[in-house]
């Protein structure tokens, strides 16, 4: 166990630990950038299996899990988006949708100010 202050146990692997600092791959910041564009998006997944999917481009299951562990977005399957699930869902009957935590708001906004792309 960690003495990390963080929260996250030290967990994470790459969220800093005490420092605060958060290495996000190049995955991980398109889907905050998507996120600043749209509050909401689609997710889905099968009944059996707690890995999220999600057809956006460049959103994968390996980053939405990331983000989520780091408290950066909430994946909410109690929420589904009304009309925003295209044909490459039909497989995935347990739908909802990811939005950003505060924390990720802030990320998010640190980001916008330090010109990170």
């Amino acid at each position: 166990m960690s003495d990390c202050k963080g929260g996250c146990g030290g967990c994470c692997g790459s969220c800093g630990g005490c420092s605060q600092a958060m290495v996000l791959s190049p995955e991980e910041v398109d889907i905050l950038w998507q996120l600043a564009q749209i509050p909401f998006l689609p997710v889905a997944r099968r009944a059996d299996s707690d890995e999220p999917r999600c057809f956006e481009e460049g959103v994968t299951a390996l980053a939405l899990q990331c983000l989520e562990k780091r408290g950066l977005i909430s994946i909410d399957y109690d929420k589904p988006l009304r009309g925003g699930y295209s044909a490459l869902y039909d497989p995935y009957p347990v739908r909802g949708s990811f939005a950003l935590t505060a924390r990720g708001q802030q990320v998010l906004e640190l980001m916008q100010i330090h010109g990170v792309e």
